[in-house]
């Protein structure tokens, strides 16, 4: 099953190429703990489940992957 994004534009007024993620280089993200993984793919960030490599990818440009790693190291997303 090939992975791929489909051209979207965000309310920022961003507009997303189509991405082949078929090739990409996934890796675990932070300290190989969890199960996501991500992938940098013609200049953005995807980021998948590990344990569901077929499923879909979320991706972000550049300046979205900083806010939400910011956000995320503020604790922001935690369930618990």
């Amino acid at each position: 099953m090939a992975e791929s994004t489909t051209t979207e534009q965000r309310t920022t007024g961003e507009q997303r190429p189509d991405l082949d993620l078929t090739r990409a280089q996934w890796q675990p993200s932070g300290q190989a703990v969890g199960d996501v993984q991500i992938a940098f793919v013609d200049g953005f960030i995807a980021m998948r489940d590990r344990r569901s490599p077929d499923g879909p990818a979320v991706v972000f440009s550049p300046g979205e992957w900083r806010g939400f790693m910011l956000r995320a190291r503020d604790g922001e997303f935690d369930l618990t």
